[in-house]
């Protein structure tokens, strides 16, 4: 019997862990993602995307293969955290949940993150889960504890903006555009930012600034993630690459300056994909791309120590 116990829980170990995909009902249509599970997973977390047409494995059909949060998931579960990684609202799998893009608005991409970390606690017997935002999505997993949620239970905010998209925007915008077309454009972003939608913009940003998508520009806008998570009192990890040619280490500062109670780690010559990359920008966004490319050594391995030592003392 013992030696049937030993074969047993070998066949587990080599087994892996169990990847299943699970259905969120939602209106008007499901939403869809994968939950990864490690043997007895002491933890759960949602992997929440960034930005455009990102889906569950990190990857776009904007020139992104690099399928960063597949590889984050497998990393986690290696070190027994099982996560859920989702197709957003609108893409991928979840295409037919996507609403009309003149009703859609920052805070439906909050509401799903909460639902998924209910549905994920749920599906693994866990108290709570945690909320594990890149890029973007570190807005939004901010933006879905705004006011609390005894169903996360913490933030894990990866190469997130310490300050409103509207910054962001400005800047790209001031290194992209012709002299010309600044001050037009730039007036287009500041009524925006104030709340207002704008019928006159450029042509050449006519792809940004369409009308359809400015009522979601606003809402957007409107979020500040240094006040969010100033006003958030639960666990929160920070972590950002030195080589990231999207989101800097001072937005990372920002971020922990608005908690500092919060976990800051700076992983050295790492991108905004979580993988080891030079800061020389072709050779860094030839890395985006790259599927077979590792992350980063450490990223998995602080996240879920994080995660451990936190629920240790919880």
């Amino acid at each position: 019997m013992l030696m049937l116990t030993h074969a047993l829980l070998a066949a587990s170990l080599l087994a892996g862990p169990v990847s299943t995909d699970i259905a969120l009902p939602a209106q008007p249509a499901p939403l869809h993602g994968t939950l990864l599970t490690p043997e007895a997973p002491t933890a759960v977390a949602v992997i929440l995307p960034g930005s455009g047409p990102t889906d569950r494995d990190g990857n776009s059909p904007m020139g992104v293969a690099a399928s960063t949060y597949r590889l984050l998931a497998e990393g986690l579960a290696e070190q027994g955290v099982a996560t859920v990684r989702i197709d957003k609202r609108g893409i991928a799998a979840s295409a037919a949940a996507g609403l009309d893009e003149t009703k859609l608005r920052f805070t439906d991409l909050a509401v799903d993150a909460r639902a998924w970390a209910a549905e994920a606690a749920s599906r693994t017997g866990q108290p709570c889960a945690w909320l594990i935002g890149h890029s973007e999505g570190a807005l939004v997993a901010l933006k879905a504890v705004d006011g609390g949620d005894d169903k996360v239970c913490g933030l894990i905010l990866l190469a997130g903006a310490g300050r409103p998209a509207g910054a962001s925007i400005r800047e790209q915008l001031d290194a992209g555009l012709p002299e010309p077309m600044k001050p037009q454009a730039f007036a287009a972003l500041s009524e925006l930012e104030a709340g207002r939608t704008v019928a006159d913009t450029p042509p050449a940003l006519a792809a940004l600034f369409r009308p359809s998508v400015q009522p979601y520009l606003i809402s957007w806008f409107a979020q500040d993630p240094a006040a969010l998570l100033a006003a958030y009192d639960s666990p929160v990890f920070i972590g950002q690459g030195t080589t990231d040619l999207q989101i800097g280490v001072t937005d990372a500062q920002a971020l922990a300056a608005a908690d500092p109670r919060a976990t800051l780690k700076l992983w050295d010559g790492v991108n905004h994909l979580l993988k080891t990359a030079p800061a020389d920008r072709a050779a860094n966004l030839a890395t985006y791309a790259d599927p077979a490319l590792p992350l980063a050594p450490s990223v998995a391995q602080d996240v879920a120590t994080f995660i451990r030592e936190t629920e240790s003392t919880h």
